[in-house]
């Protein structure tokens, strides 16, 4: 068993990290920090059925004996910093996404895991979707035929949510494009298996959303031709469709990303018979854990590493470069 310890324990770990480790076969829970001393303490009470333990200092967790990998949950402008820690005291590192606050972060956290030698993951938890590997496997096998068109959307609603630092400038990456629109780009990504080769971003504002975008649209133009459109706001109910058009058919789901309910996949052959699948997403936080910790232990290859990480913040970048001077944005190699 693979005993992490959470670096950065908030909203994040309570509502999807803790519930997933009750769930994991390969792995537990045994440490965490967080800013507040007193919530860390009550933290260790409410979770009385780990071996849990939290520590004063990031660097105290990180040197722990009894923690055996770290899971770096901290606000999106501590990740660089949480992760050379860890690499320093030579544990692996699972990463929250977005990566860091740039592609430059990502590129420092990459060399000095690889300098050494310490395993690097990024949380990009929606490859580890039931709903998610089976769009794969249809768009893979030609299903579809050739794809045209891949749309993915995330939104959520954020006024007077308990992640205050999300609207921060100076510790979120960025709104809706950096905290979920990287979850779209990734999983567009890995179900078309290609990559983005410019980006084109258009974005809204407005009193409650500060320095950051409220929503925006991303238009993705792919190396294989496909055009993609992401769309992501922080202005309404949780709602996360996806769908990939094919000259063949079309495939995708009304909630294709949620892991909170059972969802229905549907595919529609060009003058077919539609087919429907139920299927849930239930376990994807414990099976995101398991895959990392059989990848220290077993050396089984993780399916979100390091580089897809730099992948998708680069294409944040040339996405936030394009809000600012509304032009189309190569992705910087």
């Amino acid at each position: 068993m693979i005993r992490y310890g959470i670096l950065g324990f908030g909203l994040h770990a309570v509502r999807r990290l803790m519930p997933g480790f009750a769930h994991t076969r390969h792995c537990t829970v045994t440490g965490l920090w967080r800013r507040d001393s007193i919530k860390a303490q009550e933290t260790v009470q409410q979770y009385n059925q780990f071996p849990l333990r939290s520590y004063e200092t990031p660097d105290a967790l990180c040197a722990s004996p009894d923690v055996e990998a770290i899971f770096v949950a901290s606000p999106d402008a501590l990740h660089l910093e949480h992760v050379l820690l860890a690499v320093k005291h030579r544990k692996p590192i699972l990463c929250e996404k977005p990566m860091a606050m740039n592609a430059a972060q990502c590129e420092q956290m990459l060399a000095a895991a690889e300098r050494a030698g310490v395993l690097l993951g990024i949380a990009h938890n929606f490859r580890f979707e039931h709903s998610v590997n089976r769009l794969r496997e249809i768009v893979s096998a030609g299903a579809l035929g050739k794809v045209l068109l891949a749309h993915a959307e995330f939104h959520y609603f954020v006024k007077n949510h308990p992640r205050t630092w999300i609207t921060d400038a100076s510790l979120a990456c960025g709104g809706p494009v950096g905290d979920v629109g990287v979850h779209c780009i990734d999983s567009l990504r890995y179900i078309l298996q290609d990559e983005v080769a410019a980006v084109y971003a258009r974005a809204l504002y407005d009193k409650d959303s500060g320095p950051v975008e409220a929503a925006a649209t991303l238009t993705l133009e792919f190396q294989k031709g496909t055009v993609g459109q992401v769309s992501v706001s922080t202005r309404s109910e949780y709602r996360t469709p996806l769908w990939i058009t094919g000259d063949a058919g079309l495939a995708g789901a009304e909630d294709a990303l949620t892991v909170d309910h059972p969802i229905e996949l549907r595919t529609k052959p060009v003058a077919g018979d539609l087919i429907s699948e139920l299927i849930s997403n239930e376990h994807t936080y414990a099976e995101q854990a398991d895959a990392f910790a059989l990848s220290i232990e077993k050396r089984i290859p993780f399916a979100s590493p390091g580089i897809e990480g730099l992948r998708n913040q680069q294409v944040l970048d040339a996405a936030y470069r394009s809000i600012r001077n509304g032009k189309r944005e190569a992705i910087e190699s």
